[in-house]
């Protein structure tokens, strides 16, 4: 599977785009970003889309807007994520980023795995 590229330009209105709070960061994901809170992703960057994860009910929402849909590899899209219309203005969008990363927010923290011991 080919990764599509993303430019600078991308890379910053992505970062723009989540809001800063408790848990919350920014990290290199799979060659892209992700947005994560208290260890979940909420939001992620797959070429110059925006994916973002929500409840049934927002997807739905979401969903039937123009211009959103699969977000990831179109072989094999994210379960949960779409991605948000391109039309979307900054402001639009934001919005969007918020209501995932307060859905996520709800979810049980992400409990890190641990690192394997080495072998003496």
């Amino acid at each position: 599977m080919k990764m599509p590229k993303h430019t600078d330009e991308d890379k910053a209105r992505f970062r723009d785009l989540v809001p800063e709070g408790p848990g919350v960061e920014v990290k290199p994901m799979f060659g892209s970003l992700g947005a994560f809170v208290n260890g979940n992703m909420f939001a992620g960057l797959f070429s110059p889309n925006i994916g973002v994860k929500l409840d049934p009910e927002s997807l739905e929402e979401l969903r039937g807007i123009e211009g959103s849909g699969p977000f990831g590899p179109a072989e094999r899209p994210m379960g949960g994520y779409l991605s948000l219309p391109a039309t979307f203005t900054d402001e639009q969008a934001t919005a969007w980023v918020e209501r995932a990363r307060e859905y996520v927010a709800t979810l049980p923290p992400k409990v890190k795995k641990p690192k394997p011991a080495t072998k003496a």
